[in-house]
């Protein structure tokens, strides 16, 4: 049994300048409704006063934003780097009863939020939502994404990406995270014992921002090497274990208080109740970001079904090879999904392949070609011939 991922919004971005415009989009017809009608974008000069820095491959570590950012103004004559963004996603039951993953995929943001804050261009926003307990905790989010990421917080309303822009995005990030998790505990057709992981990513011009609560990751392909975007938040994990005994709770043979085997996750109300009080089980995320160069190919947002089989760098190196193949992001999420599931993963899986690059790259994959091995006749062979054909 095949979920089929769910296709929301998909728009090749092309490449600009150091200087953008939101400009107004044409109207695009939704396959899944997650907002309101959207709302067309104002205008807006972005300017990247950023320069970025070249040594940044570090596989399988955290990314530290201010080794990659230098406060510097560009010249306006620069031309940098602007992602050219195109997504696929795939999703599967696995060996599960029920499917309770939900994700999103939006690659033109603007179009919907647009009028609620200076949006660059290009912008789109991705989100990966593990359930447990029960689908309804994954799909109440899911439904009501737009609603609280975006319109019930105050977005940042400057046009300049600079270090106030990004703490008032991330504070707005964390009070939807916040937000979610209550209206969690308020909507009564979500059992109490139901919850879901959630990890969003948003590319706002050249920024990327990850926020993650729970175990699923967000991995970065620079050059064909792996770069972590996101920390599991699992029992096993020294900080979180830490924490975890300094809010009065245990781990159990690997499981928070001996029920779940994540440290941080949105619902799960019967294990945070009564409300407002302290719980080891919370729902704030954590966050990393970068700037986009030239280097980043594509972003992989999964599901643990993903991870549970698969190392970062094999989940990179499986990508890329398929985008050089056939360079269909779609494609290659499904590749992703059915190579967990070789591999035996027990749990459902999800998959989202985000590329960064346009398609027209220079180290695509081409076919070999068949080599043909020439002979000669000899002179009784030719005249034979020379008789067939003459009808002699």
């Amino acid at each position: 049994m095949i979920a089929e991922a769910e296709i929301i919004y998909q728009k090749r971005i092309p490449m600009l300048d150091v200087q953008y415009l939101c400009v107004p989009k044409a109207p695009i017809d939704p396959i899944m409704d997650v907002s309101s009608s959207p709302s067309s974008p104002i205008f807006r000069d972005l300017r990247v006063p950023v320069s970025v820095s070249t040594d940044m491959a570090r596989p399988e570590s955290m990314v530290n934003f201010g080794d990659v950012i230098q406060a510097e103004v560009m010249e306006c004559t620069t031309v940098q780097f602007v992602p050219s963004i195109r997504s696929g996603s795939y999703a599967d039951i696995g060996n599960r009863e029920a499917m309770e993953d939900e994700h999103i995929r939006i690659d033109d943001l603007s179009a919907h939020v647009g009028s609620l804050f200076g949006c660059p261009v290009p912008s789109a926003f991705y989100a990966v939502f593990d359930g447990h307990g029960g689908p309804d905790a994954a799909a109440y989010i899911r439904q009501n994404a737009m609603r609280l990421f975006f319109e019930d917080v105050v977005l940042p309303q400057t046009s300049d990406i600079n270090d106030s822009f990004l703490e008032e995005l991330e504070n707005s990030h964390r009070k939807a995270f916040l937000l979610a998790d209550l209206a969690l505990a308020d909507e009564c057709s979500v059992s109490s014992s139901s919850g879901t992981t959630a990890l969003t990513a948003i590319v706002l011009g050249r920024l990327l921002l990850v926020a993650n609560a729970g175990d699923c990751r967000a991995v970065l392909c620079r050059k064909g090497e792996a770069v972590a975007m996101s920390q599991d938040h699992r029992p096993s994990h020294p900080p979180e274990r830490q924490r975890v005994k300094e809010m009065g709770g245990y781990i159990d043979d690997g499981y928070l208080n001996g029920l779940l085997n994540v440290t941080r996750a949105l619902g799960d109300w019967d294990m945070k109740l009564p409300l407002g009080s302290a719980s080891p089980l919370i729902s704030e995320p954590e966050f990393e970001k970068l700037v986009l160069t030239a280097d980043d190919e594509f972003l992989i947002i999964g599901c643990d079904g993903i991870w549970d089989v698969m190392s970062n760098q094999q989940a990179v190196s499986l990508v890329r090879r398929g985008l050089r193949r056939h360079d269909d992001p779609q494609q290659c999420a499904r590749e992703l999904v059915m190579e967990a599931l070789r591999l035996n993963t027990r749990d459902n899986l999800t998959a989202i392949v985000i590329c960064f690059s346009s398609s027209d790259t220079g180290d695509s994959y081409s076919p070999p070609r068949r080599r043909f091995r020439c002979c000669s006749l000899s002179e009784e062979a030719r005249h034979r011939l020379r008789s067939l054909l003459e009808g002699n």
